[in-house]
């Protein structure tokens, strides 16, 4: 009998975010993602999106993730989302709530600070420009959520927002699309 646990044994002692991710972005996703961000193409969207789907209902059944009450999605600041015309996180939250019912809350997380991209950033400088880029109001009245965003590479984005939920004891998972590896993993 093989046992299931959500993290190793060195990760056990940290308790690191819990990212549920059907694919690789290093594995020719990355094209795509790109597609759908900076290109509006979305024709890969639902394929992704099932993948998704797919992972994280195969993990539940496991018994080693429990659904969330909301999905929440990864906020843009105001000037980004008028410049792209769409969320990204938001089309990936709407393709999952069609397919599990789970409702979609953009009140309450907001990003504050318009920071640069976070495209060829180094960790470093990713965690510095996202500081205090996002704010949650007083009245979240939800325990457990799902945070959505298309991927997640250093998990800088993720730990920030996270932060502010675990703060008040908000149960974070984080659902993408794909999964960037630390360099030489995949080698």
């Amino acid at each position: 009998m093989q046992i299931q646990t959500r993290f190793c044994g060195q990760c056990m002692k940290t308790q690191p975010l819990n990212v549920i991710a059907p694919c690789s972005y290093h594995k020719g996703l990355g094209e795509w993602i790109g597609l759908i961000k900076y290109q509006r193409q979305f024709a890969v969207l639902p394929a992704l999106s099932q993948a998704l789907v797919g992972r994280i209902l195969e993990l539940e059944a496991l018994g080693l993730l429990q659904l969330p009450q909301v999905l929440v999605p990864v906020s843009l600041h105001p000037n980004r989302q008028r410049e792209r015309g769409f969320n990204q996180a938001w089309l990936i939250a709407d393709a999952i709530h069609r397919q599990l019912n789970i409702p979609i809350v953009t009140e309450g997380l907001a990003r504050t600070l318009d920071t640069q991209s976070q495209a060829g950033l180094t960790g470093k400088q990713r965690r510095q420009n996202l500081s205090e880029a996002f704010t949650l109001t007083n009245d979240f009245p939800y325990q457990r959520i799902a945070l959505i965003d298309d991927v997640v590479t250093t998990g800088a984005t993720a730990k920030e927002i996270a932060g502010l939920f675990e703060k008040r004891h908000i149960h974070v998972q984080v659902w993408c699309l794909a999964r960037a590896e630390a360099p030489g993993v995949l080698d």
